[in-house]
Formats: structure tokens, C-alpha cells, sequence
């Protein structure tokens, strides 16, 4: 599958030049946690609009003809896959949409994977499926960028539970993650990762070497074949697995657990870091990955070896040779953290750590689109926007969610009416070849969205 690419990192280093409190932190000694967490990190602001892209308006999609979204001026969208609309093969798309990746295909059409995040068991949607019973999985979407046109869509996996994110594989897959440790009523143990390629049906056979945990998110280096995973609990570790095949995932690897250096030692705890705070890091193994019912689990594992917790990890993303994390409720307001790792020296540091809710409001899904710039879907309670993050160190808002479906509801669609804008956003992804397409979900009522327009004339 050589020709086949998976969503593009950004191609320059952002987040660098405006990062003056991280600096000055970074000159002041070793790559140790600090004591003062928060000390000389100035707090960041969030512009009213993109100084580039200009505020945002109320925009028609072209499909429905609703506004649905607000987006600066010259970017247009569709929609495509809502909740109950039919499938290609038949089957209805189903809801609760969630993470997704873009890959190109030889044709030069896009390929998507997306999540479902289904808690319910009440039957597989497709075939294969890991769990007979269980609702959740992922549907394979492709996409003409020429035409700027859906062509077609069906069922991958199904018989998951609560698949949240995942991420894209450089050898053209999916990992879908299970954001649970359930035991279903028919006795199936859930909280694995699985493996779906972009152009057919998934594996119902769950990589157990990865661990079972409330997975959120992975990243893959493709130097190494690497797999970095996040975890959407409290307290959460980052781990990474390390295969015995590189690419060649099932055949069995190892899971460790990131650790960070302290002047107490044992475990660390990010918690309340603040932006700037540098740490080194090392790793300790998991003796029990696949853990069972009242056995230990492989955060708590970890931390007693002197392993790193945080709160809610979630998204993460590849790109610059570095590992960007979420941490959803980390920081010192408790409204998100933004990490960057980076393998090569073994250093961690808080590149954003929100001040207040009215500036980033508990982060979850992240990208970084072609050119460099990074796109953050916000899961909170004061609004739902998608928030680009500058080179300056800047927030601004770049979409809306302002779905209202009216009284009598959508043609053709079998959504029913009601407001949606509290809904959150997820499963940002750009397109592979040239990044002229986001794509990104609206969980409820489960609508997926082709965002094109002026990029090059911003920081995305």
C-alpha cells in the first residue's frame, strides 16, 4: 500500500515562536517537572475572531440548505451520513459519530474512517462483529475532493462498544478505540483496539497486546511503528506499544507506560501543570495489559511503578516527529492541556494550558493540518466550537455548531427536530493530498461535515 498516505502532520513546527513563559522556562535548568508549576507562564488570550480568517457567520450547508455551522466568510461546507440515512450497502448510518481519519486513495478520492461511540446492545449494525450484541463500530466513507461530493459509504466493524477516537495508521488503517471496560450482558469483555483498513471490512479480533482500558486515542510514529494511546480517565496514563512487527500490529508487542522525572520521584501527576512546564521522561513496563475483573488496571499499574497519571487523556495526533495529547480536564482551571512529546530526547512539555473556560473549554479531539497548524474540537459546557491554535500561541474560533433542526424536521432525513448546539464536536481530520477539506463530526445528532475555503490565508 505504498500509495496510500495517511492524513498528512503538519509540515513546520508551530507552537514555537510565541511561546515566551516556555522558554524562559526551558533556559532556567534540566528537563525536570517544576515545583512552581505555573511559575512565569503567562496566560493566554483568545481572539475574538482569526486575524486571517476574520469572524465567523451564520453559513448555509449545501445540502440541506440549513445554516448549521458558522464559519469565517469564503469557507463553505456539506453534509453527509446523518444518523439513519442509508449506506451504500443498505445499511442505516449509525449515530453517535465520533473520531475519523482521511486517507488517499490511488484514484486520488478520499477515504474516511469514522467511529460510532453506541453504548447500547442491541445488535451488531454490520458484519464482521466482535460482539454480537454490542452497537458501536465504524462505517468507511469515500469522498471525490474534485467534485466536492460523498460517493459512497458502508459498514466496517461492527459489534464494539463506545468507540471514541483512534487514529490513522502510516500503512493505511484504522485504529478504532473502545472508550470502556464494560463486561457485556452476554459476558464479552470490552476496552480494546481494533483494526480497520480504509477499504474494506475491519478485524472483529481485538489487539489485546494494546491493553484494556477506557481507550481514547493512538498515534503512530512512522519512524518506528510506535503506537502511542491515550486513556479517558482519572487518573489516566500515556503508554506506548511497541511491536515485535512493526506495521504488523497482532502479532504481539509489549505496552509501557510514560513516567516523568520529579525531585520526589514516585508517580507525578500533571493534574494542575500549567503552559510551560517542562518535564524528562522514561517509561515503565505493564505486566498485565489485558487485565481482568479485580485485577489491577494497567494506570494504577503503572503509577506504582513511578509512572505519570493525568486527567482524561484523549485526543493525540502524529506530526513535526513529535506527539501531541490532550488532557481534557488538566490544568490549572481544570479546562484542558495540550502536551508535546517528543522520543528523540525523552521530553515532555505543556505547550497550552487553558486559562478559563471562556478560552478553550475542555479540548478532546486534535489535528494538525498540512500546513502546521493545529485544530482542537471542544467538548465543553460553555459552547462548541473548533478552535485553531496559532503559531503565536493564540486560541481562536473557527467553526460553530449552531444546529437547530426545525418543526417538521429535514427532508429526507430521519433525525428528529430539536436543538443541537450544545453538541460537541469530533473526529477532525484533513484531507491527505493538499489539505483543502476538513472533515469533522457533530456527535449529535450525528452529522459528519466537509469544511473547504481559504486556508492558506490563515494558520490552518
Amino acid at each position: 500500500m505504498a500509495d496510500i498516505e495517511p492524513t498528512a502532520p503538519g509540515r513546520r513546527a508551530f507552537l514555537r515562536q510565541g511561546l515566551t513563559a516556555a522558554a524562559a522556562v526551558a533556559a532556567a535548568g534540566p528537563l525536570t517537572a517544576l515545583s512552581a508549576r505555573t511559575a512565569g507562564a503567562a496566560p493566554m488570550s483568545k481572539l475574538d475572531a482569526s486575524p486571517d480568517y476574520g469572524p465567523l457567520y451564520p453559513t448555509k450547508d449545501h445540502t440541506t440548505g440549513l445554516e448549521l455551522l458558522a464559519l469565517p466568510k469564503g469557507f463553505e461546507y456539506l453534509t453527509y451520513g446523518w444518523t439513519g440515512d442509508l449506506m451504500t450497502d443498505g445499511v442505516a448510518t449509525p449515530g453517535s459519530h465520533d473520531g475519523m481519519a482521511a486517507f488517499r486513495r490511488a484514484d486520488d478520492k478520499i477515504a474516511i474512517v469514522r467511529n460510532h461511540e453506541v453504548g447500547a446492545y442491541r445488535g451488531a449494525f454490520t458484519q464482521p462483529a466482535y460482539n454480537p450484541t454490542a452497537g458501536g463500530g465504524t462505517t468507511n466513507l469515500v469522498f471525490d475532493p474534485d467534485a466536492g461530493r460523498f460517493t459512497e459509504s458502508w459498514g466496517s466493524l461492527g459489534g464494539t462498544i463506545r468507540n471514541c477516537a483512534g487514529g490513522p495508521t502510516p500503512w493505511g488503517t484504522w485504529l478504532t478505540c473502545e472508550e470502556t471496560t464494560e463486561i457485556a450482558p452476554n459476558g464479552t469483555r470490552h476496552g480494546y483496539v481494533f483494526e480497520v483498513p480504509f477499504d474494506g471490512a475491519g478485524d472483529p479480533e481485538p489487539l489485546r497486546g494494546m491493553g484494556r482500558f477506557s481507550h481514547e486515542a493512538v498515534a503512530v510514529d512512522p519512524s518506528t511503528g510506535i503506537v502511542y494511546l491515550t486513556e479517558d480517565a482519572t487518573p489516566s496514563g500515556l503508554y506506548r506499544y511497541l511491536p515485535d512487527r512493526p506495521g504488523q500490529l497482532a502479532a504481539g508487542g509489549r505496552l509501557e507506560m510514560l513516567a516523568i522525572e520529579s525531585a520526589a520521584g514516585g508517580s507525578y501527576s500533571t493534574y494542575t501543570d500549567g503552559t510551560g512546564t517542562r518535564y524528562r521522561t522514561s517509561w515503565v513496563p505493564i505486566a498485565n495489559p489485558d487485565y481482568a475483573p479485580g485485577e489491577t488496571r494497567p494506570a494504577l499499574q503503572g503509577a506504582a511503578l513511578g509512572g505519570a497519571v493525568f486527567r482524561r487523556l484523549e485526543g493525540a495526533w502524529w506530526g513535526n516527529d513529535r506527539l501531541y495529547i490532550v488532557s481534557t480536564n488538566g490544568g490549572p482551571k481544570g479546562q484542558g492541556q495540550v502536551f508535546e512529546y517528543d522520543p528523540a530526547t525523552e521530553s515532555m512539555h505543556v505547550l497550552f494550558a487553558s486559562p478559563d473556560a471562556k478560552v478553550l473549554n475542555n479540548p478532546d479531539n486534535i489535528c494538525v493540518s498540512p500546513r502546521g497548524g493545529i485544530v482542537l474540537c471542544e467538548d465543553g459546557s460553555e459552547s462548541e466550537y473548533v478552535h485553531g491554535l496559532t503559531t503565536d500561541g493564540q486560541i481562536f474560533p473557527f467553526a460553530l455548531n449552531t444546529v437547530v433542526i426545525p418543526e417538521g424536521g429535514v427532508p429526507g432525513k430521519s433525525v428528529r427536530p430539536g436543538d443541537y448546539r450544545g453538541s460537541e464536536w469530533c473526529g477532525s481530520t484533513f484531507e491527505p493530498k493538499n489539505g483543502n477539506w476538513l472533515f469533522a463530526c457533530l456527535q449529535s445528532p450525528g452529522i459528519t461535515v466537509a469544511i473547504t475555503g481559504p486556508w492558506r490565508t490563515g494558520s490552518l
